[in-house]
């Protein structure tokens, strides 16, 4: 699938928030609980992160240009980024909230049909966080990925809103309304910083996956065992559904350019085979030289010399 047509899940995304923040907010105005307007607030969140989610994949799905050669994929990690900070922000309204209603405790109305309202907001949210996380998986979308389990974890804490409103009703103890949205801003904030390391992860360039590193070094194992040849400096990095790799092959000495080149361009195609969506550069270098043992450091910066 082409990455613009991934704009698909987000607008799905958009709408299940649409429609679960209206449920939601008419099963706090029937109930007046505290625990259900959380769950209501943090429904606002997924709307905004769909919004995002969506121009951020139109962004990522621009093909490279003069100023951006790598492509544009890291706008994903900044939708990502950007939910979490709304998650924070989120869950410090529900607490201040909480907290308020803590020392001054409301009697619940009409728990019945507000639960059943709740009730079919979370089956939505269920279905269509299901479908993110897969979409995201498949295609390698951080901000699929993100929003699909942001909604996953919506679905737990309306679980326990439910949960925790009814036993209000049953018990008569009212102060565990405020008690429950607190524990709510709590779960949704674990949420909000787990984005945001993922986010800052991608931003700063962090290595592909060890499943992925060790597949990478099977293909040039086998390079190393027929070829009698050597590799060093293995660099990669992930950038949304990118993957960058880069590394020197060193080969013998009496080689044509012609056969090393030939080499190179083989060890390319195999791990673009195994590693979707890879990037590869390789750089060519002599067993018998020198030199080719010089640059063996993932950091070269510093063997650089500027008088």
């Amino acid at each position: 699938m082409k990455r613009e047509n991934l704009t698909k899940y987000a607008w799905l995304s958009i709408l299940a928030a649409s429609l679960t923040i209206a449920l939601k907010l008419a099963a706090y105005y029937l109930t007046n609980s505290i625990g259900l307007l959380s769950d209501a607030l943090e429904s606002l969140i997924n709307l905004a992160a769909g919004i995002i989610a969506l121009l951020m994949l139109r962004a990522a799905a621009a093909p490279p240009d003069e100023e951006h050669a790598f492509g544009h994929d890291k706008a994903e990690y900044f939708a990502s980024g950007i939910e979490g900070t709304l998650i924070l922000i989120a869950a410090f309204a529900i607490g201040w909230t909480s907290v308020q209603r803590l020392f001054a405790p409301h009697p619940l109305e009409a728990v019945g049909i507000g639960l059943a309202v709740s009730a079919v907001a979370s089956i939505i949210n269920l279905f269509v966080g299901f479908v993110l996380i897969r979409a995201g998986r498949e295609h390698r979308s951080i901000t699929l990925e993100s929003d699909g389990r942001h909604l996953m974890t919506d679905v737990w804490t309306s679980v326990g809103v439910i949960t925790g409103v009814f036993l209000v009703s049953v018990t008569g103890w009212f102060v565990l309304d405020p008690i429950i949205a607190l524990l709510v801003a709590v779960n949704i904030t674990w949420t909000g910083f787990q984005l945001m390391r993922r986010s800052a992860n991608g931003l700063m360039d962090a290595a592909v996956a060890p499943k992925e590193k060790k597949t990478i070094t099977e293909v040039l194992e086998k390079y190393v065992k027929n070829e009698g040849i050597e590799y060093h400096a293995l660099r990669t990095r992930e950038s949304g559904v990118r993957r960058f790799i880069s590394l020197h092959v060193v080969v013998p000495g009496e080689w044509t350019v012609t056969r090393g080149h030939q080499l190179c361009e083989q060890i390319e195609n195999d791990i673009r085979a195994a590693i979707k969506n890879a990037v590869v550069f390789t750089h060519l270098e002599s067993l018998d030289d020198p030199a080719s043992w010089a640059d063996l450091e993932l950091d070269r910066f510093e063997e650089a010399h500027f008088d």
